[in-house]
């Protein structure tokens, strides 16, 4: 063999040695990609599967059914009652006859005052509500269905037998055995529970729920949504469209890029001090969180508004413009039609970002004890985010359940929302 031809086999197996490890390190980057993938799809599995399986109970209740006589006499009130004098009466009262009635057998003032601990402090209430609905169950007894406490309810999900237990941290001796009692003659069930939808935030964590915040919460993206789209979709096309060149436009893009890596809470200091302190607004009001989540989210929206306006070719504006048409016409009937549907992904992204925020509104006094659903945007509220702040520091063991259930539903509403952001841009984009 010649040097020539040793020459050429030498180099051949130089270049194939060199693709081998060249696609080896590929297939090495390939692998360390995919391992990324699996393993933040695991993560992200593992934090789903933690919250569903901490909060699917709050979704039912301990309920327990009581024979109850609601008499006139002992609940205080007149043959025919006003409304009035129905919110007033004596509902606990009933409820404690009925319970001594069902265990005649105790007489001890004490242990019936653990006796009337088996019902929760919404079954007055509840009973209440029932009554109201019909007038016609006055002076006659009724079986009814009524909220247990939480810590029946708490005893009964932690505790796989419960007939079997002797004993609890929980509940006390008679107290097990006298719900060991209802649960033989079939008293006890868990229902679904519907006050978590249909009320708003309390002390006892089986009357709780999320109904007040979740309002709040829509009042609050309204809020946002009406005001920083306008001023975010207009800023970003002046931005792009019509500004000049110069040192303040140079200045005014780099405050916006810094403000989007501000820390949220600091939007909630500049509402406390400007918002409520210098104009007065109303505390804890959806109108002042909704105007400090639009300063949080209008850095989001321009950025992204401007990115989209960008991404329009060039052509389409000299082709307007070649045919008569003014700049601003340009921009309306052409550039902002097409540049649409990356503006609204954007401004998806930029309010589901704001309703997961919390520092903000607590500086702004949205952290506030609030049972009442709020009307309008200026009826003090609270939000979802700062409901789930709030249970999460209660010490009631009935709380966390009703904390990974709230985070459930929050997060079902991002996954919703940023879902949507992904079909509009699919639904609406063009490929140039």
């Amino acid at each position: 063999m010649s040097k020539e031809e040793v020459s050429s086999v030498n180099t051949m197996e130089l270049v194939q040695a060199g693709l081998a490890r060249r696609y080896a390190k590929e297939r090495r980057f390939r692998f360390f990609g995919r391992l990324a993938v699996a393993i933040a799809l695991a993560s992200l599995a593992f934090l789903f599967v933690d919250i569903a399986l901490k909060g699917y109970s709050a979704f039912y209740q301990t309920s327990i059914r009581l024979s109850i006589e609601l008499s006139l006499d002992e609940l205080g009130i007149s043959a025919s009652p006003s409304h009035e004098e129905l919110l007033g009466a004596d509902w606990d009262r009933v409820i404690r006859l009925a319970l001594t009635e069902r265990f005649s057998e105790v007489s001890n003032r004490k242990e019936r005052r653990k006796l009337s601990r088996l019902m929760g402090s919404a079954a007055g209430y509840q009973l209440r509500d029932m009554v109201i609905k019909d007038l016609t169950m006055l002076g006659e007894r009724h079986t009814v269905w009524l909220l247990a406490h939480s810590k029946v309810d708490a005893f009964l999900k932690e505790t796989e037998d419960a007939i079997s237990v002797a004993e609890s941290p929980l509940l006390g001796a008679s107290e097990i055995k006298w719900l060991q009692s209802l649960m033989t003659d079939g008293d006890v069930e868990f229902r679904f529970n519907s006050n978590f939808f249909t009320m708003g935030d309390s002390r006892d964590p089986e009357s709780a729920g999320i109904l007040s915040s979740l309002v709040g919460s829509l009042f609050m993206l309204a809020v946002t949504l009406l005001l920083s789209f306008p001023i975010g979709a207009a800023a970003a096309i002046y931005l792009e469209e019509f500004a000049p060149r110069s040192r303040i436009t140079d200045l005014i893009e780099v405050n916006i890029n810094n403000l989007a890596a501000v820390p949220s809470i600091t939007f909630g200091l500049l509402g406390l001090a400007i918002f409520i302190q210098f104009f007065g607004m109303p505390r804890s009001a959806p109108l002042v969180g909704g105007i400090v989540l639009t300063l949080l989210t209008l850095p989001t929206i321009i950025i992204a508004s401007r990115a989209s306006i960008k991404a329009v070719p060039p052509s389409i504006r000299e082709a307007a413009l070649g045919v008569g048409a003014s700049q601003m016409q340009t921009v309306m009937h052409h550039v902002l039609p097409n540049a649409l549907p990356g503006m609204l992904t954007g401004t998806i992204i930029g309010m589901a970002r704001a309703l997961g925020e919390t520092a903000p509104l607590i500086m702004i006094g949205m952290v506030a004890f609030i049972v009442e659903v709020p009307t309008g945007i200026t009826d003090p509220s609270s939000a979802l985010p700062v409901q789930i702040y709030l249970w999460s520091d209660s010490p009631e063991r009935g709380f966390v359940a009703l904390t990974s259930a709230a985070i459930l539903v929050l997060m079902i509403f991002l996954i919703a929302m940023n879902g949507f952001a992904v079909y509009l841009r699919r639904k609406l984009e063009k490929r140039w």
